[in-house]
């Protein structure tokens, strides 16, 4: 499971800079009334709610945010209404690399995207062509500094997850999609701070790069992940030790 941290430092790295760009919390907001409007407003009876404001709680979003994005979805506040698209393709150097999109304008995601991709370098892929590399899992960030990894594994296993990893400087706990919240839930009554906590596509495998290459496709993952209608960017890459996304 070593690879969740290698998926993680590149999400911690940008969650940072979405957050400075102030897109962060619109993002989240799209998430929770997309998934408000899908399953209803009451995150007890609704999964994919309850999960989206376990992530937007781990990016600090005020619960009044949370509230308003939730009324959005049902209609009491009014709002657009999002479509989910997937598109799934190759940076270089042959990193596979999966985009979720929320959007009110199909063709305009579909051309960005694929300009995005054009124009860095990579290209798109067929409907299931990357998707099949990756599996949908919960994944929970602490940091080791902070929080004990014994503590953390004993209260974690107990809920139901399915791994915790301690590497570099981070404590990684890995559950099952339809585990994640009650996990979460269990946690959080411990005090301890994360520094992530979503529903995430991890690689069952990494695609290795030299220095160059990876400046390729974090191009390409900047270029995706600056754009409105993009919620989420995974790929499979693993960048060299000396090699700093955020430089």
């Amino acid at each position: 499971m070593s690879g969740h941290n290698k998926w993680s430092t590149i999400k911690h790295a940008k969650g940072a800079a979405d957050a400075k760009r102030g897109a962060l919390f619109t993002k989240l907001i799209k998430e929770i009334s997309i998934a408000a409007s899908m399953g209803g407003g009451d995150p007890n009876a609704n999964p994919r709610l309850r999960a989206a404001i376990v992530k937007a709680r781990a990016a600090s979003m005020p619960k009044d945010n949370i509230e308003r994005a939730i009324k959005k979805g049902t209609g009491e506040l009014g709002g657009g209404t999002f479509e989910e698209l997937v598109y799934e393709g190759y940076a270089a150097g042959g990193v596979a690399v999966l985009v979720e999109v929320l959007t009110d304008n199909h063709n305009r995601a579909a051309a960005n995207v694929r300009n995005i991709f054009n124009k860095t370098g990579g290209n798109l892929g067929s409907s299931g062509s990357v998707s099949r590399m990756f599996d949908r899992k919960g994944v929970i960030e602490y940091d080791a500094e902070t929080v004990s990894e014994e503590e953390v594994m004993e209260a974690a296993l107990e809920a139901g997850a399915e791994d915790i990893v301690n590497e570099d400087g981070i404590i990684t706990v890995t559950t099952a999609p339809n585990d994640f919240t009650a996990v979460v839930e269990a946690l959080e009554p411990k005090g301890w701070t994360s520094l992530s906590a979503e529903v995430a596509m991890v690689p069952q495998a990494y695609t290795a790069v030299d220095k160059d290459t990876a400046a390729k496709v974090q191009k390409l993952i900047d270029r995706l992940e600056e754009d409105d209608d993009v919620q989420n960017v995974w790929s499979t890459v693993e960048y060299p030790d000396d090699f700093d996304p955020e430089a």
